[in-house]
């Protein structure tokens, strides 16, 4: 099963480093990432392959909820089917 992060905030040194180690902690494999830094905010959205994830979705959104407080960053994961029906409309 594939997944989508989506990670935003202010720029700081680590971010992608953060969220990837987060990532191999539950074997979540990273298929592709994009990021962009416009001004001062940071945007990424990376694609996962869940298949051998430690982890369900919910757990992980747990998991990045405390990262992302930790980081002052918003960090949200969906699954690939739920992202795509989002971006049709």
């Amino acid at each position: 099963m594939r997944a989508f992060i989506t990670v935003l905030g202010k720029d700081t040194v680590g971010i992608l480093a953060k969220v990837s180690a987060a990532c191999a902690e539950e074997n979540i494999s990273i298929s592709e990432v994009t990021q962009s830094v416009l001004q001062d905010i940071f945007v990424m959205i990376m694609l996962v392959d869940m298949d051998k994830a430690a982890k369900t979705i919910s757990q992980m959104q747990k998991k990045f909820d405390v990262l992302g407080e930790e980081t002052n960053l918003k960090i949200h994961i969906m699954h690939e089917d739920i992202f795509n029906s989002m971006h049709r409309i």
